[in-house]
């Protein structure tokens, strides 16, 4: 596929998601006051399946043949929305927002170390090693130098929440292998073994039972719950695809930038949520340890051969 320059919209999609998928911490922040963290996963993720599979049925696509393929969606459901779907929730109980969305962006970095391991063609540069540095030291800088061997609760949950990230970091590398699934289809899939997944931990743990026995949550709350589901979940999935149809990975990856500033911006002007200091010099590092780890030279050479040729 030949990907043209990018034009106003392609960046205009580009901001609009990263808005979208800050915006869901806020609303996690929000939710976590009334309801607890795992009928807010399962809620959260049994709303999107819903709408997934009446897209599906909308546009006359079905469910992938029973095979190894349902392996592959079952890792990718579990490390890309059970497992930090909750975690974040869970440790939002007692994390800010703005703090949360900051350990989620070292996504991009635990991916590039992982695939060192599980990929052939990438491997750890001098640059990769040197972002990731930089991004850990983030990380310690926010948690703190004197409570990295400690497990209070809030730094329980803080791990909780870098935890999360590794997750998602797995799922991103496993799911390549589901690129060419419908994509309807596919998200219906993850969606709808998340649900399966989750809700036998929702009845176990008598937490929706004890939502649904009342008192029933704030309207604020349901109204949070349901544009949580469907803005970040359902609307920003499909804009993921549009946007790698238009511009490729590439150009998504420069998300990875914006998604914690957005977080900071919502959280801050709804939650009013202040942030300390070191955790603005930790995100300044963290996203200075995502940009260097995306410095190609060999890129660049390529480039320059191909214009000399």
């Amino acid at each position: 596929m030949e990907i043209s320059k990018p034009r106003f919209l392609d960046y205009f999609l580009l901001v609009t998601l990263a808005a979208i998928f800050g915006n869901s911490f806020m609303l996690v922040g929000v939710i976590v006051d009334e309801i607890p963290s795992v009928t807010l996963t399962t809620l959260r993720l049994v709303i999107s399946a819903l709408i997934f599979v009446v897209a599906m049925v909308f546009v006359k696509q079905k469910l992938p043949a029973m095979g190894r393929v349902w392996i592959i969606i079952l890792a990718v459901a579990v490390f890309g929305n059970v497992a930090p779907f909750f975690l974040i929730s869970w440790g939002q109980e007692k994390v800010d927002a703005g703090l949360a969305a900051i350990f989620v962006a070292c996504m991009p970095l635990m991916t590039i170390v992982l695939a060192h391991f599980v990929t052939r063609d990438e491997k750890l540069t001098l640059f990769k090693i040197t972002g990731f540095c930089f991004g850990l030291l983030g990380v310690v800088m926010i948690i703190g130098f004197d409570k990295l061997g400690t497990l209070g609760e809030n730094t329980v949950r803080q791990y909780a929440v870098v935890v999360a990230a590794l997750g998602y970091a797995i799922s991103a590398i496993i799911s390549k292998s589901l690129v060419d699934m419908p994509r309807v289809s596919m998200m219906s899939a993850i969606m709808l073994v998340s649900s399966l997944v989750i809700i036998p931990f929702g009845l176990i743990s008598g937490e929706t039972s004890q939502v649904l026995a009342g008192p029933w949550p704030s309207a604020k709350v349901i109204l949070s719950m349901i544009i949580l589901a469907v803005v970040p979940t359902v609307i920003g999935t499909m804009m993921i695809f549009v946007i790698l149809s238009r511009q490729g990975a590439s150009f998504l990856s420069q998300i990875n930038f914006m998604v914690p500033v957005f977080a900071i911006l919502w959280s801050t002007m709804f939650l009013s949520e202040v942030l300390p200091a070191n955790a603005l010099y930790a995100l300044v590092l963290i996203l200075a340890g995502v940009a260097i780890a995306r410095i190609n030279p060999k890129s660049k050479i390529a480039q320059t051969k191909e214009i000399n040729s």
